[in-house]
């Protein structure tokens, strides 16, 4: 049995950070809103024992990827001889603040429960997954919704379904080191959802990647020529919103050449639902 299954990208509509922990971790607020596009994996259950990954690219196949580290980390709830194989197709850019690997880590989680037969719940997957990444649990429940805390405290929220063109120029930004950087801004006021839904939104990394990373600023000022944009994350991914696919695919094809892009539909609930469901109906 092969069980194929999506690991969907993300946006943040906005992020606030809102002060640094004690732990060097940082508060923030931000809305995390579930794309219908994303990476795809597949596993195939057998019983030797062993975790193995293979992708096409051959440096994401490592014992570091969050995937592996997901299946090892649910090895102690399944049967002795439990293993799988596990093969990811990349689309997502790495780097690109979409959270691909954070999906793929929840997915596998998922994925893994059921073929082993482990029922957990998916609090308890959520909780697992908090321990590989502070996004790994809004993939875990699979939402859109609005998180605090370092990302895990979450709260469903339905938006209008809307059509986003998201693109990623050509660099590699590393979440931590964002995080680190003396610039950044920590001090923005934690407000209520519903006055958040009401402001005008923001990234407050947006400006030190712009900074550090001109390219990005490049970018945003392109895309800004066909609607309002702004920043995903921490980078170096940036959006905007169209009010329908026929006007996206028009600035898509006027894409700059060191940069990427795809079309995506905002959902208020991951694909990945209704393909464990079809799985279930199937068994």
């Amino acid at each position: 049995m092969i069980l194929s299954l999506p690991a969907v990208a993300k946006l943040n509509l906005f992020l606030h950070i809102t002060g640094r922990r004690e732990d060097g971790y940082h508060n923030l607020q931000t809305l995390f809103q579930i794309l219908d596009v994303g990476d795809r994996l597949h596993f195939t259950p057998n019983d030797t024992n062993t975790i193995t990954l293979a992708c096409r690219d051959t440096t994401l196949a490592g014992k570091d990827n969050l995937i592996y580290k997901a299946a090892l980390l649910l090895k102690p709830y399944a049967a002795a001889n439990a293993g799988c194989h596990i093969e990811l197709e990349k689309n997502l850019p790495m780097g690109g603040g979409l959270g691909g690997g954070s999906s793929d880590a929840a997915t596998t989680l998922h994925a893994l429960n059921k073929l082993w037969q482990l029922k957990l719940t998916t609090a308890q997957l959520a909780a697992i997954g908090l321990t590989l990444g502070a996004d790994v649990p809004v993939f875990v429940h699979g939402e859109t919704a609005f998180a605090e805390g370092v990302g895990e405290h979450l709260q469903p929220v339905q938006l209008p379904e809307k059509t986003y063109l998201v693109v990623t120029p050509a660099c590699h930004i590393s979440t931590a080191d964002i995080f680190r950087h003396p610039a950044l801004k920590r001090d923005t006021p934690a407000i209520t959802l519903t006055q958040l839904l009401q402001s005008e939104w923001h990234n407050d990394c947006q400006p030190l990647v712009e900074q550090l990373y001109p390219i990005v600023a490049i970018t945003l000022q392109w895309l800004v020529e066909y609607a309002p944009c702004r920043m995903t994350g921490t980078g170096a991914s940036v959006f905007a919103e169209f009010p329908d696919t026929a006007s996206a695919q028009h600035a898509l094809a006027q894409l700059p050449a060191n940069c990427r892009g795809f079309i995506a539909r905002g959902v208020n609930q991951s694909p990945l639902w209704a393909a464990l469901a079809d799985t279930d109906d199937n068994s």
